[in-house]
């Protein structure tokens, strides 16, 4: 499937895509946290992201007639433009649940990252984004609260999670540049960086050193995760085309 891809309809898609896709990956640890008030807290914040993406997508596809389950579950790999660290199986080597401590920290610095955009987008021109984006912005606080209080309980706790979350942070870090890499998401590395090296600090987890972005998937150019993620996501919509319950 096509879409007119406007700057504002790239835009929309980019933080749409980020939400959908994060949201199917923590979706994955429903019935697997380590403990069950956890596994209710991550299966209702995929919901909020998932909220989120919808919200984004119906507007994005409305100028070509396109609802969110189309764009959701019709487009292809390569038309998708979230960064790649969203797309990140939760281990390294892609088993099922996956790394507790990656998800943590990933959430955490999601979870700053969407706060940013929904504090921008809530004073945008367009009266329904700013009102799609007030609503998230109470969302994403939230997520980053939870994930903060996850990240010092971890890494500031036993040898064990504090080793872990720390061979966690060196995988997830070498991706943090992307979510910066374009002009107009330039500007949010800053008070980013204020919102969560402060909370590492706490958790007593050494900063990795920064790296040259060398990840592209808000250009459509995923890693080979992403196809295995929308493969799951996609099938009933494609094997039962216009399917209705």
């Amino acid at each position: 499937m096509q879409i007119a891809l406007t700057a504002n309809t790239q835009r929309l898609l980019r933080l749409a895509d980020s939400a959908l896709v994060l949201a199917q990956r923590n979706g994955e640890w429903c019935g697997h946290a380590p403990v069950l008030e956890e596994d209710l807290a991550l299966a209702n914040g995929a919901l909020d992201l998932l909220g989120q993406a919808r919200a984004l997508l119906s507007l994005a596809g409305r100028p070509d007639g396109l609802d969110e389950d189309q764009l959701a579950m019709l487009r292809l790999e390569h038309q998708f433009l979230n960064p790649v660290l969203f797309e990140l199986p939760h281990a390294a080597d892609g088993r099922t649940p996956g790394d507790f401590a990656f998800t943590t920290l990933r959430n955490l610095c999601a979870a700053a990252w969407f706060t940013l955009h929904w504090q921008r987008l809530s004073e945008d021109a367009d009266p329904e984004l700013a009102a799609i984006a007030a609503k998230a912005l109470k969302e994403s606080r939230y997520h980053f609260e939870h994930a903060s209080d996850w990240t010092e309980r971890l890494g500031d706790g036993t040898p064990e999670s504090h080793a872990r979350m720390q061979a966690a942070l060196e995988r997830l870090w070498p991706y943090v540049g992307e979510l910066f890499a374009m002009d107009e998401w330039a500007p949010l590395e800053a008070p980013w960086r204020e919102q969560v090296l402060p909370v590492l600090a706490a958790a007593t987890l050494a900063l990795p050193k920064d790296r040259p972005n060398a990840h592209f998937g808000h250009q459509g150019r995923h890693s080979e995760h992403l196809g295995h993620l929308l493969a799951e996501m996609q099938y009933l919509q494609r094997a039962y085309p216009g399917g209705r319950w």
